[in-house]
């Protein structure tokens, strides 16, 4: 058999070459895109977060302008635990590009993310008198752990200590032994 390869302008014709053009518009779900056995679509799916609100209703007043959720808040401060992001800015910016954080979040593309400074001025405003915002976290952990996802053996609210170590693989990155 004669195998002839031509080439042009010293490109070979036979390979194939993966132009780049974006869409304007893209049509999926990201609940789609999210494996039933990624670790956040379990803490999802065996973790509840009802008792936030409930927990934070005082905080918060009867007048003027919404919040942004602090179920919001506390689901991203959870990623950034689980992944050891431990910049708020930097959890932020990770969560612009990740398709199962956008989704555990509930943030739709069309939904803007909120800036990183929301973080500490809860931090320092708002909760500033009491430790009820990091309590609420651990007892999220608590039952990440009492769920079996995480061992909860590292924690830190405020970002200095490393986080906890989830228990599945998941394909979560960051997850021990996952693939990330």
């Amino acid at each position: 058999m004669l195998l002839f390869t031509a080439t042009f302008g010293g490109l070979l014709l036979m390979m194939g070459h993966q132009s780049r053009s974006e869409s304007l518009f893209y049509y999926f779900r990201l609940e789609d895109q999210v494996p039933e056995n990624h670790l956040l679509r379990l803490i999802d799916r065996h973790v509840s977060l009802e008792f936030i609100r409930a927990k934070l209703k005082d905080c918060y007043s009867d007048t003027g302008r919404p919040s942004i959720d602090p179920e919001l808040l506390l689901r991203m401060l959870l990623i950034g635990y689980l992944c050891g992001v431990t910049s708020e800015r930097k959890l932020v910016e990770e969560l612009r590009m990740h398709l199962a954080w956008r989704w555990f979040t509930g943030l739709g593309f069309d939904q803007e993310i909120p800036h990183h400074s929301t973080f500490s001025k809860n931090r320092h405003g708002r909760f500033q008198e009491s430790n009820l915002f990091q309590e609420i976290f651990e007892e999220i952990v608590a039952r990440c752990v009492e769920a079996g996802l995480v061992k909860g053996e590292h924690m830190s609210v405020d970002g200095s200590s490393s986080r906890p170590t989830p228990i599945t693989t998941a394909g979560f990155p960051g997850a021990t032994g996952g693939s990330g």
